[in-house]
């Protein structure tokens, strides 16, 4: 069905909108339900851009966006819409990201809204993130309009999916709006939907200004641009501004709203979500969750804020080429301007050379900042075996966090070392089960329910995020042959027979690839990485041990060969004890050589030992 392009009047920019006629939502789904289609079927149907402008995944920005097909930033867009009633109303849309490694961006973009569009695949049903996004609507008190998504589909089944929604969620779905973002089918019930069932925000217009600090990214012509939700209050451009928590004090230099290009405005009242510029320097200095008020008359209480974005994943990046490494600090703190989420500091390798200990909220994040360092800024990177923060208490009762398995103190100071645990939520086709709950047994999985959703199974474990880190999603891809839908959430440390492995090449431990193991697990690791080494080290003169040891013992080792000269050669007849005493004389060389020869071990070697994937 082709979609009438404007159907809808243009727009004025600044004019007062009464509270009653704004409606502030967020779209909330699994990756690939159609999230983004659907911004860009709202975004076409009400004009907000030229027909000449419009374009796929209009509010993704980034090239990695694009490429992936999937979402990282929240993005924001003001659409207009003249309702059945006769009124216009404002529509402040939240595009949100599916994947769990950016559920921070999901749950404050909550706070900033009344209400959700919950976006479920019609052929496919409830997945899990489908579940941990509907949870956080859920406890940020969202009025919810279940939308089902893709009915152009011959696959498609209403039904079974608005059942599912009311037996796994336990949402009424009687009334799911059916549409097909893709072709248009079913945008202006959403749309009516959206006016009609999702509640008007409140905020008093005459009290003391009180707005949220949504999210914050840095624009090379603009500086910091501050994206916020005005509670109480009138923002105006010219207004000396001020952040509680971190207590800088700013003048806004400009104002406005996301349509989805930036425009101008007078001000903004109660309800509204837009933006500001103010010179500000560093994103750091934008506390994601802040309370900004105006400096002479401040409001009286600050709003609750948010958790700030707590690292579970880190690795070290370095240059390929160590000439890079500014180049590489440079890239770093570039990007660190636009994602508050990430975390580094600089950090020696005796194999590796200079680079940095960077935090991440996963996997994927990790893929994406080092894709963006590679694309973006042209580096060759080297990443190092993920790993996990881990709580190690002391024997004088303090408690140290130990971020890199190289710097592990002396076991002897350390009384018990706890790792970090999640609880994993997969939902899996019934005929998979028994794989999935397989691989979770041998990653030292917890079982904590096992319910059904039609014919589809809902396992929830308790797993260490050590294990998780390394190959889990992977791994459950291929026994699910892609079936399977994962999401996890922290719930904290426990204590357990922890490790730390380490590599030596010829009696020299490798700091760069030490890892934290479980005791019963180090074995076979230790096994795997010598066997992956023996293949990657070239052979030298002399012979060389390669070994994987916890403290002082030894628990699996490969022989490099030396490579041989025929020192015999000239030998042809003659006594026996000739050909042994050149043979000895050799054995000595070697030995001496072995003592004092450095193991050259390429830096290819090293990517292909850390690579994740094997």
């Amino acid at each position: 069905m082709p979609i009438d392009q404007r159907p809808f009047p243009p727009h004025i920019a600044g004019i007062m909108t009464d509270l009653k006629n704004i409606r502030n939502f967020s779209i909330v789904a699994h990756i690939d339900h159609g999230k983004s289609t659907l911004a860009d079927r709202l975004i076409q149907l009400t004009g907000t851009v030229a027909e000449r402008d419009m374009k796929a995944q209009l509010l993704d920005n980034m090239d990695i966006e694009r490429e992936r097909g999937i979402t990282i930033k929240a993005n924001t867009v003001r659409i207009e819409y003249p309702a059945k009633d006769g009124q216009t109303y404002v529509l402040n849309l939240i595009d949100t990201p599916g994947h769990v490694d950016f559920g921070y961006e999901v749950s404050r973009s909550m706070q900033a809204v009344e209400g959700s569009l919950l976006v479920v695949d019609a052929t496919q049903g409830v997945e899990a993130q489908t579940l941990a996004n509907v949870y956080q609507a859920i406890e940020a008190d969202h009025e919810i309009v279940p939308v089902l998504n893709k009915i152009d589909l011959p696959a498609a089944d209403c039904e079974r999916v608005a059942e599912q929604i009311e037996d796994v969620i336990g949402i009424d779905a009687s009334d799911a709006v059916q549409i097909s973002a893709k072709t248009g089918i079913g945008i202006p019930e959403v749309l009516e939907a959206i006016v009609t069932r999702l509640p008007a925000p409140g905020g008093d217009r005459d009290a003391p200004l009180k707005a949220m600090l949504v999210d914050s990214y840095y624009d090379a012509y603009l500086g910091v641009v501050v994206i916020i939700r005005v509670i109480d209050g009138v923002v105006r451009k010219g207004d000396k501004i001020k952040m509680i928590k971190t207590g800088g004090a700013y003048g806004i230099d400009r104002l406005g709203v996301f349509r989805p290009q930036m425009q101008d405005i007078a001000e903004l009242g109660p309800g509204e979500i837009g933006f500001f510029t103010a010179s500000i320097k560093l994103v750091r200095d934008t506390r994601v969750g802040d309370t900004i008020t105006h400096e002479k008359k401040p409001c009286v209480t600050a709003l609750p804020g948010f958790k700030p974005a707590q690292p579970v994943v880190f690795c070290g990046l370095f240059p390929v080429d160590s000439a890079e490494f500014e180049a590489l600090r440079d890239a770093i703190e570039k990007l660190a301007l636009n994602d508050a989420s990430f975390s580094y500091e600089m950090e020696t390798s005796a194999a590796l050379g200079f680079g940095f200990r960077c935090g991440f909220l996963g996997l994927l994040h990790l893929e994406v900042i080092r894709d963006r360092l590679e694309r973006e800024y042209d580096i060759d990177l080297i990443t190092t075996a993920p790993s996990v923060v881990y709580h190690l208490h002391m024997k004088d009762g303090s408690m140290r966090e130990l971020h890199n398995p190289a710097d592990m103190p002396d076991l002897t100071y350390v009384d018990h070392i706890e790792e970090p645990r999640i609880k994993a939520t997969i939902l899996v086709p019934d005929e998979y089960l028994g794989d999935v709950l397989k691989l979770c047994q041998d990653r030292r999985g917890i079982q904590m329910d096992l319910t059904y959703a039609g014919s589809r199974a809902m396992v929830v474990y308790d797993l260490p995020l050590n294990e998780v880190v390394f190959d889990f999603y992977d791994r459950l891809k291929s026994v699910t042959k892609g079936y399977a839908s994962f999401d996890y959430q922290m719930i904290g440390y426990r204590e357990d027979n922890l490790v730390k492995m380490q590599v030596l090449v010829n009696d020299e431990p490798v700091d760069a690839l030490s890892m934290m193991v479980h005791r019963d697990r180090a074995e076979a690791r230790g096994r795997a990485m010598c066997e992956k080494l023996k293949e990657l080290i070239p052979r030298h003169m002399f012979k060389i041990p390669i070994q994987a040891a916890i403290g002082g013992k030894v628990i699996a080792r490969e022989t490099l060969s030396a490579m041989r000269k025929d020192v015999t050669a000239k030998c042809y007849g003659g006594d026996v004890t000739r050909k042994k005493k050149l043979l000895e004389k050799q054995k000595a060389g070697k030995k001496k050589m072995r003592q004092f020869g450095k193991v050259e071990i390429p830096q290819q070697a090293f990517i292909n030992a850390l690579k994740m994937d094997d």
